[in-house]
């Protein structure tokens, strides 16, 4: 039987073997996102042969799901291990992430075995790294003259270093203690996500872009090389009192950052309106949609 238990730094070069062995675009697919996110819904890992394995729980009802598993070897096999275990919980099967590749593949080992629903929410917006870092074109006019306000501040733009992390950390949680006083679990855990980052910082392998205006930090954000082809964004802070500010780190980071990758996935937009218009402002070449598979 299958046995699950928390994530730990001590794991990653295991799970990004695995990640590795998928090369999936998705933003789940990350070991520093795994990590870091943990607490969002009470995430544990396991492996099967050469598989890594995430189980959650949903916080409305405490059913467990799975991340669609990476890694290589026999998904017949492995989901039958997947089914053994919720079924011993007294639950169905639930998988999600499951891309559109992923779900045919499904389909053909499993026929009509499972049911499966579009899950909009936790599709990710996939850009041109070219279309990020350029901003050419008609479709970019009103984001180059949000740039060129920006440019006419006193700001400056560099990586993050470890004689940044300090100033990162207290602009993160002073901009949380703004948005958030009455506090929400989902706030919570992204303050836990951040200082996992930071804490970790080395070790994840992640980049980080700062943008100081007059001196003090006024933006910040977090990435990392997802997988062969595509960069991914998990963080992004500013204050909104700069016109552009979010235009600016946007561009500066990309050029800095992913300027070898074909892709940036600046993830899902969790079914927040304003999110979702600020996501479709940058013209994604396409949305890596997702789907949420549950076994009869």
């Amino acid at each position: 039987m299958l046995e699950f238990r928390d994530i730990d730094i001590s794991d990653r070069e295991h799970i990004t073997a695995c990640l590795r062995k998928s090369d999936f675009m998705g933003c789940e697919y990350s070991f520093a996102n795994n990590m870091a996110w943990k607490r969002l819904a009470d995430s544990k890992i396991s492996f099967y042969r050469n598989f890594y394995i995430v189980c959650s729980y949903d916080r409305t009802d405490n059913i467990p799901y799975f991340n669609f598993p990476s890694g290589d070897g026999d998904y017949r096999e492995l989901f039958s291990e997947l089914g053994k275990y919720t079924c011993s919980l007294g639950f169905p099967l639930r998988i999600t992430g499951v891309t559109e590749k992923s779900l045919d593949m499904l389909k053909e080992m499993f026929l009509d075995s499972f049911t499966y629903e579009y899950d909009r929410d936790s599709s990710d917006y996939i850009y041109r790294s070219s279309d990020l870092i350029n901003l050419s074109g008609k479709k970019y006019h009103g984001k180059r003259n949000h740039l060129a306000h920006f440019q006419s501040l006193d700001y400056t733009f560099s990586m993050i270093e470890e004689k940044d992390f300090d100033d990162c950390i207290s602009f993160c949680t002073e901009d949380y203690n703004n948005r958030y006083r009455e506090g929400n679990y989902s706030s919570v855990a992204e303050q836990y996500a951040i200082n996992t980052y930071f804490n970790y910082f080395g070790e994840l392998g992640l980049k980080g872009g700062i943008i100081r205006i007059d001196g003090k930090v006024s933006a910040v954000t977090i990435g990392e090389p997802l997988n062969s082809d595509t960069f991914c964004v998990h963080i992004e802070k500013a204050d909104r009192n700069f016109d552009g500010i979010y235009t600016a780190v946007n561009n500066l980071f990309a050029k800095s950052a992913a300027v070898d990758f074909e892709y940036i996935n600046r993830e899902e937009d969790l079914g927040i309106d304003g999110l979702r218009k600020a996501k479709l402002s940058y013209h994604p070449v396409f949305l890596l949609n997702k789907y949420i598979v549950e076994f009869k």
